[in-house]
């Protein structure tokens, strides 16, 4: 924690600075008698967003976008807020960097929007932070986990929303060491920051030496047979893997294949079961015993108030399309913008939303809080584990919480909040 005590001043210096120059440009407020606030009329808010539709990550992130405009679409139906609807413009930008670059240009430059929310992957996201920085637009709640999205007195207008990739992998490894001890833990990470920081949370609760055997991927190369047959040659019992969903099916797929059998320790990321059992088809029965991570209600769990809400706001609007955690977390983030829309108050302004989620005090769909303050812009500060057992995906213990640091691994006890009788959050 001493890392992020020293960023105080540093942060506020450059957060002032930041709004100062927003404030020079003519950033002002509706009604401030300014120029008006890019993507901001009296009636409309405009955001954008850079997704994977099409591509290698595709799989169960193309529903991520929609499910969040499905919300949007519900709290406009229900007066919007303060007054004014939501529009989000979503852009295909296939996983890959070079088109990242370009369709967020064009949600900044040519559609004008308020802010970018949500947008998705470690090696696309990263290449527009100066971009996005540059042009002292909010970046909010970024679908990654990577720390990247932490640098607050780097990048003040920059949040998370997924816990960062540390923490889940401390998590994960908190376990292998408490229940499968003495096993031969191996590790295949995506080779970006989504693989680096997940195997540094392994390695500091397991130990630098204890991953027998370390593999990386790339996402423009389907073949994981040689990574997979290094995995079953070295003898490994237990796998973590840091992996997008389509990856998790291949490696299992692949593994299967080879007449390998070990113990599955997934990303969050890479470990929703009905987007994995629909890429593998008849082989979905692989997954069977996969222990994950997840920091939201499960999509599977009816009796949950959240899952109830966002069911309907699936059936009303978005054509009832199939339902799963990519749906759950979509409609989580569309529920955590409308928050900060609503905190930021009515003369809504650049500055004005960045200062809401700095504040923090937001409680939602989570199970773990959230972690968002002057020097802390990483989101999600935990997870709790799952399993798939008869081919249900369902949670088991404790949530927990820890840092990126090398604090320990904590249960977290507090009780999730419950949504508003109307599902649309109000002022607090």
């Amino acid at each position: 924690m001493h890392r992020k005590a020293r960023r105080g001043l540093a942060i506020a210096s450059t957060l002032a600075l930041l709004i100062t120059a927003a404030g020079c440009s003519g950033d002002d407020g509706p009604g401030s008698g300014g120029a008006s606030v890019p993507g901001v009329t009296d009636t409309e808010i405009v955001v954008g967003t850079h997704m994977p539709l099409t591509g290698p990550a595709s799989a169960g992130y193309s529903k991520i976008a929609p499910a969040t405009k499905a919300y949007f679409d519900y709290v406009n139906a229900n007066g919007g807020v303060h007054g004014r609807k939501i529009t989000y413009k979503i852009m295909d930008d296939g996983y890959n960097p070079a088109n990242t670059q370009q369709v967020v240009r064009q949600l900044v430059l040519q559609d004008k929007v308020f802010a970018i929310l949500n947008g998705l992957g470690t090696p696309t996201h990263t290449g527009v932070l100066d971009f996005l920085k540059s042009n002292r637009v909010p970046d909010l709640f970024v679908a990654s986990g990577s720390r990247s999205w932490d640098q607050p007195d780097k990048y003040p207008g920059t949040f998370g929303f997924n816990p960062d990739y540390t923490v889940e992998g401390k998590i994960l490894a908190n376990y292998a060491k408490a229940n499968l001890g003495g096993q031969k833990v191996c590790f295949l990470g995506q080779d970006d920051d989504f693989g680096r920081d997940s195997l540094a949370g392994v390695e500091k609760v397991l130990g630098a030496t204890a991953v027998a055997v370390k593999q990386t991927y790339v996402t423009s190369n389907t073949n994981v047979a040689p990574q997979i047959g290094a995995f079953k040659a070295a003898g490994c019992q237990v796998v973590v893997l840091a992996t997008v969903p389509g990856f998790t099916a291949l490696s299992v797929g692949t593994a299967a294949r080879l007449g390998f059998k070990p113990q599955w320790l997934v990303s969050n990321v890479g470990a929703d079961h009905p987007t994995l059992a629909k890429q593998l088809g008849a082989a979905a029965p692989l997954l069977e015993g996969m222990v994950g991570t997840n920091y939201l209600p499960m999509q599977n769990d009816t009796a949950n108030p959240w899952i109830q809400l966002f069911t309907k706001v699936n059936k009303e609007h978005n054509g009832d399309a199939p339902f799963d955690g990519n749906t759950v977390y979509g409609m989580s983030v569309g529920y955590l913008f409308v928050q900060t829309l609503l905190a930021a108050g009515k003369d809504l302004t650049r500055e004005k939303v960045l200062e809401a989620v700095q504040k923090g005090g937001f409680q939602g769909p989570g199970l773990v809080p959230l972690r968002f303050s002057a020097t802390d812009h990483s989101g999600y500060g935990g997870q709790r584990l799952s399993r798939v057992s008869g081919g249900v995906q369902s949670y088991f213990g404790p949530a927990y919480e820890t840092d990126e640091a090398d604090g320990s691994v904590n249960e977290y006890t507090a009780t999730p909040a419950a949504p508003p009788a109307n599902g649309v959050p109000t002022v607090s």
